[in-house]
């Protein structure tokens, strides 16, 4: 695996090794030694997996408490993937990321504690996987607003036209509103 920094700190881009011929492709997603030895120690509790249709944006989440680090990936369709820096600490605070997930490219995202993080669907539908940290805990959910100008974030909207949220993503919090970790 090639384990690439991005511009946030912390946060990395992760290629696995794809053996592919005209049967099809062989890929490792997850190794704790391999992880490991890229200076990774991951002990992962949850496995989450959402079918999304062109056009749905999901995010951007976070717990505040039980916060989850994520490793992220798509394993059919594409998706723009994003995470935004909400550690004080951080030299890249507020700051934020995104790339393309696909089933094609087969890239992986580690969203480390201390992220929101959502994506967009940009294929008629992607299959999003996920291995967390920590359990969900709803009841410290938060919500930043995908659109919030403070973090302008340039989702590569289908057609221009405004994503499709759930209830709970339309009320997104402003980044003025929403409780930092230190």
């Amino acid at each position: 695996m090639n384990f690439e920094p991005t511009p946030l700190a912390d946060l990395t881009l992760i290629e696995p090794r794809v053996f592919g011929d005209e049967r099809g492709f062989f890929l490792e997603s997850w190794n704790a030694e391999t992880f490991r030895s890229a200076g990774f120690e991951l002990g992962f509790v949850q496995d989450n997996h959402s079918r999304s249709a062109r056009g749905i944006l999901r995010g951007l989440h976070y717990q505040t408490r039980q916060p989850q680090g994520k490793l992220v990936r798509v394993t059919s369709g594409a998706v723009f993937d994003v995470a935004v820096d909400l550690r004080r600490s951080s030299p890249t605070l507020g700051q934020w990321w995104g790339t393309e997930l696909s089933a094609t490219n087969h890239r992986m995202l580690w969203v480390p504690p201390g992220f929101a993080h959502g994506f967009y669907v940009l294929s008629d539908y992607a299959d999003f996987q996920y291995k967390c940290t920590d359990y969900y805990h709803p009841d410290s959910e938060v919500c930043l607003a995908w659109d919030d100008p403070a973090v302008g974030i340039a989702w590569p909207l289908v057609d221009a036209e405004k994503p499709r949220l759930s209830s709970k993503d339309s009320e997104g919090l402003a980044w003025a509103e929403i409780p930092l970790f230190e």
